[in-house]
C-alpha cells in the first residue's frame, strides 16, 4: 500500500467523521491519568454537583474558565504583539463559582505530580502553594511573580516564534495550502462554500487585518480550508482550519493567516442562577474570553456556520499551551503558585475592591495545623484524584475490550 493510499484511508467521509473522532478521543484519554483528566470535564462536574458541591464555598459571580487544567493556560499574544500567560481555552466559560477553576487546576497539577512519582508530601506543599498563589491575586499589592522554569522556557520559545514555526507545528507545511492527511480532512462543497462566504463579511475578515503589521483595508482571500482533527475534549465538535491571504502576494508569514473555527457547544460547567449570559454558545465563549483573557478575547469573533454557532480566531505563532505532563519536585510548588495567581488575576479583575477583600478573607478561613490551605480545597482534590484514577482505569478497560 503506497503513502497516498494510506493517507486517504485516514480521511473518513463526512458522514463517518463522528465515529472516527469518538474513537480517537477514547484513545487519547487512555494514554495517562493526566490525559484522562484533561479530556473529561463532564466527570469533574458530575463530582461537583453530586458529591461535594455543597462543601465548596460559593464565591462571587464572575466569568470562570470552566475547564481550568494546565493545558488550557499558556502564552497568548494580543493584536499589538505583547505576550502574557493567560487562559487560552474558554469553551466551558460561564458566570459561575470561581472555586471550580481553582479545584480543577489543583486536580490537574496533582495528577501531573502523581504521574511524575512525586511524594504525597510534595503534593501537600504544592496544594499549599496553589492556595497562596490564588489568594495573592486578591491583594491590593500588584506583585509580579517570577516565572517558574517550565513556564519561563515556554514563554521564551513563544516570544521568538515566527510564521515558520506555526506552519510546521500546525499544518506541517510552509507552502500556502493545508496538506490533507491524519490531522486535516477534506471538506464537502457545502462546507467550503460556507467558509468562503463567511470571510466575505467585513466583521469576520477584520480578524485577519487587525494585527498592527497588517493593512487594515487589505483584501482577505481564502486560500485553503480543511476539517481539523484537533484537541481531546473538543474531538467530535465541528472544527475547521482556514488559510487566508491578506492583501495578496502571499508574503511569508506577513500575509498568511491561519484561522481556527470551532463549534460553540453547551458548557458542562454549572452557571450561577439569575445571571445574564448570552444564550448563543459562541457569543458566551467570546464574552467569557473578553473578561478572563483580554489578549485572546480581542482576537475572537462569533458567527453562524452551517446553522451552528462557531467561534473564530486567528492562531498566532506566540499562542502556545503549557506542556506540564510531568513535574520536578523543585518546580512543582513554583508552578502551582504561579498558575494559580494567573487564574486568580483573571477572576480578580472582574471584582471591585470590597468584593476582592471579602473573597480573600473567605479563602483564608478553614485552615488546620496540618496544611496551610483551605481544608475544602485539599479534601476536594484528594477525592477527585481518587475518583479520576478509578475512572481512568475503567476507561482503559472499556477501551481495551471495545465496550
Amino acid at each position: 500500500m503506497n503513502k497516498n493510499t494510506k493517507a486517504k484511508k485516514r480521511r473518513p467521509a463526512p458522514e463517518d467523521r463522528q465515529a472516527v473522532l469518538t474513537e480517537q478521543r477514547r484513545r487519547k484519554m487512555a494514554r495517562s491519568p493526566h490525559a484522562y483528566v484533561r479530556g473529561n470535564t463532564e466527570r469533574f462536574y458530575e463530582w461537583v454537583i453530586e458529591s461535594n458541591g455543597d462543601a465548596l464555598p460559593h464565591g462571587p459571580a464572575v466569568w470562570i474558565c470552566g475547564d481550568c487544567h494546565t493545558g488550557n493556560l499558556g502564552p497568548i499574544a494580543n493584536a499589538e504583539g505583547k505576550v502574557e500567560i493567560q487562559i487560552r481555552d474558554l469553551d466551558q466559560t460561564v458566570i459561575g463559582n470561581p472555586v471550580h477553576d481553582l479545584v480543577r487546576l489543583g486536580l490537574s497539577l496533582a495528577t501531573a505530580a502523581r504521574g511524575s512519582s512525586l511524594s504525597g508530601l510534595n503534593v501537600v506543599r504544592m496544594i499549599e502553594a496553589l492556595a497562596a498563589g490564588y489568594e495573592s491575586a486578591f491583594s491590593d499589592q500588584d506583585i509580579e511573580a517570577r516565572r517558574p522554569e517550565p513556564v519561563h522556557v515556554t514563554m521564551k520559545e513563544a516570544i521568538r516564534r515566527s510564521w515558520h514555526h506555526l506552519a510546521r507545528e500546525r499544518i506541517e507545511d510552509l507552502h500556502p495550502s493545508i496538506p490533507l492527511g491524519k490531522r486535516f480532512w477534506p471538506l464537502t462543497k457545502e462546507e467550503r462554500g460556507e467558509i468562503e462566504m463567511l470571510f466575505r463579511k467585513k466583521e469576520i475578515a477584520s480578524l485577519a487585518t487587525c494585527l498592527k503589521d497588517r493593512n487594515e483595508s487589505g483584501d482577505v482571500v481564502v486560500l485553503d480550508a480543511a476539517y481539523w482533527v484537533k484537541g481531546c475534549s473538543s474531538l467530535g465538535r465541528t472544527r475547521y482550519a482556514v488559510l487566508l491571504d491578506v492583501d495578496g502576494g502571499v508574503v511569508e508569514g506577513d500575509d498568511l493567516c491561519l484561522i481556527d473555527i470551532k463549534e460553540g457547544v453547551k458548557a458542562a460547567a454549572p452557571r450561577y442562577k439569575d445571571v445574564a449570559m448570552p444564550r448563543d454558545n459562541a457569543l458566551r465563549v467570546i464574552e467569557g474570553a473578553r473578561h478572563l483573557s483580554p489578549f485572546l478575547g480581542e482576537r475572537m469573533r462569533a458567527a453562524r456556520l452551517l446553522d451552528r454557532g462557531v467561534v473564530i480566531r486567528e492562531l498566532l505563532p506566540q499562542d502556545m499551551k503549557l506542556e506540564i505532563e510531568r513535574l520536578d519536585k523543585d518546580d512543582a510548588m513554583h508552578v502551582a503558585h504561579y498558575l494559580a495567581a494567573v487564574v486568580g488575576k483573571s477572576h480578580a479583575r472582574q471584582m471591585d475592591a470590597t468584593t476582592r477583600k471579602g473573597w480573600q478573607a473567605e479563602l483564608r478561613r478553614n485552615r488546620s495545623k496540618t496544611i496551610d490551605a483551605p481544608l475544602w480545597l485539599w479534601s476536594s482534590i484528594v477525592q477527585l484524584v481518587s475518583s479520576h484514577e478509578a475512572g481512568y482505569l475503567e476507561h482503559c478497560r472499556r477501551y481495551a475490550t471495545g465496550t
